[in-house]
């Protein structure tokens, strides 16, 4: 299925966004080695992105309309992504989703390969929790908790994984701590409890 620029971003906004996300970076030890996901599912959400993609090049003076994607649903399209991509850092992240904008999430990274310091370790489970800052039509993970396994760590961790995923995409290098645009005619983004409402 064709990729439209508002879905090269979702992600990203996720990744860095959700750290680095939420918006320009992905990836898992393998391509074979993605974790499972549903295909259906992940071709729900392409079609959701299609949609959305689509009314907002319309005029449109009502309120704001609504698309609401599921948990599971939006980790599938996640993998999806990943695998797709041949994302060479960040090998899954798999997201837990909350009321009031709340996020938790787990992140493989796999360094292997990579000209790194010594002191980082090659491959890595970051688990987070986080808030989900929307404003002005621009986006924020801010994280609240990071644990390496059971190890609490500093965000610098994860900006040394974007900065290297981000040299090796030829992309600007950016930071957890950045604001990032939403996706073109998406306003506002609210999680609940397995599910996550785009507003656009």
């Amino acid at each position: 299925m064709r990729q439209t620029k508002f879905q090269a971003h979702l992600v990203p906004v996720l990744w860095i966004l959700l750290c680095p996300i939420l918006l320009e970076a992905s990836c898992r030890k393998d391509a074979q080695e993605t974790a499972s996901y549903s295909l259906e599912e992940a071709q729900k959400v392409l079609a959701a992105v299609d949609q959305i993609a689509a009314e907002t090049q319309k005029p449109w003076n009502g309120p704001l309309r609504s698309l609401t994607i599921t948990e599971s649903e939006f980790n599938s399209y996640i993998a999806y992504r990943i695998e797709k991509e041949k994302e060479q850092i960040m090998k899954e992240l798999r997201l837990k989703l909350l009321d009031k904008n709340k996020i938790e999430g787990k992140i493989h990274i796999d360094l292997r390969g990579q000209d790194i310091p010594r002191y980082i370790r090659p491959e890595m489970d970051v688990f987070f929790a986080a808030t989900l800052l929307i404003e002005n039509g621009r986006a924020k993970v801010d994280i609240r908790e990071l644990f390496l396994g059971d190890e609490p760590i500093k965000p610098m961790i994860l900006d040394l994984a974007i900065a290297i995923s981000a040299k090796l995409n030829n992309q600007e290098v950016t930071s957890i701590n950045d604001w990032y645009d939403l996706p073109y005619g998406i306003k506002d983004v609210r999680t609940g409890k397995g599910r996550v409402t785009f507003y656009y």
